[in-house]
């Protein structure tokens, strides 16, 4: 693992290869100055970064092929080759041998990860449908790592520089979502939320907004009593707690009179509700982070967009960003770590 004064490394999984993935994972690490703070390690298969960077045009970038990630070259992009030399790309077409390569980078970053061989784990899109087997049942990358890395909780945070929203329930159908909206789940998803804001993103008090699930909230219980019954009684459990949360909000008006600038964090209820305004606001350069974990992992905030796959049209800047993210968040709870271990002495200043 490396110290505060070693270059991050940072492991990346290839994602999807019939979409966007290689292409943003080559845009992004092009610009040699990424190396300057991070060795970068991808997942993945040199043959097939070899045919996006034809299809693309790409001449001037190269990837320097390892067996393990211990041998990764600090100041080069390394690539372990994670799949079957015979694997076949079909730029744009979901495939079942695409979403069996997609777990495999996963599955081999994963366990470097969870030896210390890698920092962090930067995760390029994977196609939900095609890569599920019976190694993989889950519905996201969120799922799966919190199962990987036993964690009671997670929670799924769409954040940039200035907005941050995460959700209680994540890939849940509509049908589904009031049944798991419960005191429990909105309690600990505040908590979770509470606790990446001050270690994760270094905020010491963070104000956190919480979304109402129902229309104008609820309206007193007129459009559903979620909000009275679940949602203000764990917003009261935890300001009793120090928790600085606040709401519910109904989320139509909250977005479009830019109350969200005002606070640190925003826990919408679903899906839907929290990335669509995230998305509408943060056109380029988010990054989904999944807190509450013990290993820090971020994504861009985008799918395999298989409609563009090959055609030079993706942008880098999410990927870029996430990146940045997770080695900002690496040198973040190094630092609260080193304070954990010497805090400044206090004094008796009746004695003075």
């Amino acid at each position: 693992m490396a110290s505060r004064t070693q270059k991050i490394k940072v492991g990346i999984t290839q994602g999807d290869i019939n979409g966007i993935s290689y292409e943003i994972i080559i845009k992004t690490l092009m610009d040699a100055r990424m190396l300057d703070f991070c060795t970068p390690i991808i997942y993945g298969s040199p043959k097939v970064a070899a045919y996006h960077r034809k299809a693309l045009n790409i001449e001037n970038f190269n990837l320097n092929n390892i067996n393990k990630a211990e041998d990764a070259n600090n100041k080069r992009v390394n690539i372990i080759n994670c799949v079957s030399d015979s694997i076949r790309v079909e730029l744009g077409k979901s495939s079942p041998h695409a979403g069996e390569a997609s777990f495999k980078a996963l599955q081999t970053a994963v366990d470097d990860l969870k030896e210390n061989k890698i920092d962090v784990l930067v995760t390029a899109p994977f196609n939900k449908y095609n890569i599920q087997s019976k190694d993989f049942n889950f519905p996201g990358h969120t799922e799966y790592l919190q199962n990987e890395f036993g964690a009671d909780d997670v929670l799924m945070l769409m954040a940039s520089d200035y907005l941050k929203i995460g959700v209680v329930t994540t890939h849940t159908p509509i049908s589904k979502v009031a049944d798991l909206i419960t005191k429990e789940n909105v309690t600990s998803k505040i908590k979770i939320f509470n606790q990446t804001l001050i270690k994760d993103f270094g905020i010491r008090k963070p104000k956190i907004a919480v979304l109402g699930l129902n229309p104008h909230a609820g309206e007193n219980g007129f459009l559903g009593d979620e909000e009275q019954k679940i949602i203000i009684p764990a917003i009261n459990e935890l300001k009793e707690k120090g928790i600085l949360a606040l709401g519910p909000f109904p989320a139509d008006g909250f977005f479009a009179n830019n109350s969200f600038s005002k606070f640190d964090g925003i826990l919408a209820m679903y899906h839907d509700q929290g990335l669509i305004p995230f998305k509408s606001i943060v056109t380029d350069g988010g990054v989904n982070y999944t807190a509450g974990l013990p290993i820090i992992r971020t994504s861009p905030a985008h799918g395999t967009a298989y409609e563009i796959a090959g055609k030079d049209m993706a942008s880098p800047d999410s990927f870029r960003k996430a990146i940045y993210m997770a080695c900002d968040i690496f040198v973040n709870r190094n630092d609260l770590e080193e304070l954990s271990k010497n805090p400044m002495k206090s004094y008796d200043i009746s004695k003075i």
